[in-house]
């Protein structure tokens, strides 16, 4: 069937057998606290999608990494959910890669080249600051920079192998404080995680408490950005939240895509039933396609920002309706006999809870309309 064949394509040839691999276990169990979908990720060389192949990475684009995350999402919205984290991460780190003077390259091509998973610390547009303004306490020391603060919810805090955070540290010329992302080690002392999701819904992406107590960060783990305190860096903040929103949107789209998935493999429903739920799918995914590709041009500043955002919240109402109408088309024996349909049309309805909300939107946009800067509320 051609349905969702360019994004199992895409997938196949970014991480092969990953697909294949997600369809032999059932979708509850991949959907449960301990699900085998993450180690499965890893395997598969998921944590260099986003580092370019010049530094040990999978070298995908957006357009690509937008595919990869819906096809994923059809399989485990847990597991597209989870790693979209990771790979905002990633984007943020590889776009300091570009700020700064080598050292960020060695790190990313360390996570690239061993898999590891990075969770992330950042504010994800946090109401009134951006995702790099600090969420944790920084101390510098003779040995590093110590720690303090709590994460939650934070995805992949079970498997993740580093954590991502931004601290505010006194700059090396004596001027001031600058902004710096550390990357602290899971195994760390004084890291902890601790239970936080108590849902059944997204159980699998492990997202939990994570909790760092006079966390010791060596030297060279911490990312100074240049920025002076209450300087925003505009350019990597904005590129930041265009990825998140894209990949964001293509897992839960593909959430929505297995039950519309199995719809279209039903030939009990009527053929005019099941095209038309087809169309407004594949439209949803075509405005987020749109996004991915001027991301691919270079185009990250606010204007790609905000339309991000517009396709996101269009692809949250065209879910309102296409999520329930395939419930309907399944029909009560589907949805009484496994818990998977009414799974898979809770975890769908996630997008409108990731920040920024549109209802918080709705000032920053008015102003924004009326030639005033975009600003994340």
């Amino acid at each position: 069937m051609r349905f969702l064949e360019r994004e199992r394509t895409t997938l196949a040839k970014l991480l092969p057998d990953l697909d294949a691999a997600l369809r032999e276990i059932p979708l509850m169990e991949l959907e449960r606290p301990g699900s085998p979908g993450i180690k499965l990720f890893r395997d598969s060389g998921g944590p260099g999608l986003l580092v370019p192949e010049s530094h040990q990475g999978r070298g995908a684009t957006a357009l690509d990494a937008l595919r990869v995350q819906r096809a994923i999402g059809a399989r485990s919205p847990s597991l597209a959910v989870g790693t979209t984290m990771h790979h905002f991460s990633m984007a943020t780190l590889v776009g300091l890669g570009a700020l700064g003077d080598g050292m960020e390259w060695m790190l990313i091509e360390g996570v690239a080249a061993s898999n590891r998973i990075i969770a992330s610390g950042f504010a994800e547009g946090r109401s009134g600051s951006g995702i790099l303004e600090p969420t944790m306490t920084a101390e510098v020391t003779g040995d590093g920079v110590r720690i303090n603060g709590v994460k939650r919810p934070c995805s992949l805090a079970k498997s993740m192998d580093v954590l991502t955070a931004s601290v505010l540290v006194p700059r090396e010329d004596g001027q001031g404080e600058e902004l710096a992302v550390a990357l602290v080690p899971a195994e760390s002392e004084g890291l902890t995680v601790s239970g936080f999701w108590s849902s059944t819904f997204l159980a699998g992406a492990e997202s939990e408490q994570v909790t760092l107590t006079d966390v010791l960060v060596p030297s060279e783990l911490l990312l100074r950005t240049a920025a002076p305190a209450g300087q925003r860096l505009d350019e990597l903040q904005t590129a930041g939240l265009v990825w998140f929103q894209v990949l964001m949107t293509g897992s839960y789209l593909g959430a929505a895509s297995a039950l519309v998935e199995r719809v279209l493999l039903n030939d009990r429903i009527p053929e005019h039933e099941r095209v038309r739920l087809f169309v407004e799918t594949e439209a949803a995914m075509a405005t987020a396609e749109g996004v991915a590709r001027r991301v691919d041009a270079g185009d990250l500043g606010e204007s790609a920002l905000a339309q991000a955002l517009y396709v996101r919240y269009g692809v949250q109402d065209a879910l309102a309706r296409i999520v329930p109408r395939a419930v309907e088309l399944l029909g009560g024996l589907n949805f009484m006999t496994s818990d998977e349909v009414g799974h898979l049309a809770a975890s769908s309805n996630g997008l409108a809870l990731h920040p920024p909300s549109r209802a918080r939107m709705t000032g920053p946009f008015s102003e924004y309309l009326a030639d005033q800067p975009l600003a994340i509320a």
